[in-house]
């Protein structure tokens, strides 16, 4: 699994950048695919000036997969909310996958 991080305006803490990392493989559990080397996870983060405080941060987390893309994105005051919100966004996408592609292992 790789993960790729982009920022805009904004800067990750260090702290930051664990708590990301850990909720990232966190989502690896729903889906072994997710472990291969094939997989690719970007995360962008965007620092925005807007004129309501709680949408100031848009996060917003691709899983490219084999065969698949998924997508989930966020805006919230702080970006471990929005991380937070992505991956909850992204865990059924994820057992979907998983479902629709072990049926196609067991069938063949």
């Amino acid at each position: 699994m790789n993960i790729l991080h982009y920022e805009e305006n904004f800067q990750y803490t260090d702290r930051e950048l664990l708590v990301l990392a850990r909720k990232l493989g966190k989502l690896a559990t729903y889906c072994r695919r997710l472990k291969d080397e094939a997989s690719v996870i970007r995360v962008n983060t965007e620092r925005r000036n807007t004129k309501k405080e709680r949408d100031q941060i848009k996060v917003t987390i691709t899983v490219e997969l084999p065969g698949k893309s998924l997508y989930a994105e966020s805006r919230r005051p702080d970006v471990i909310e929005a991380v937070d919100r992505c991956a909850e966004k992204l865990e059924p996408q994820l057992k979907k996958y998983k479902d629709k592609n072990d049926t196609k292992k067991k069938s063949s």
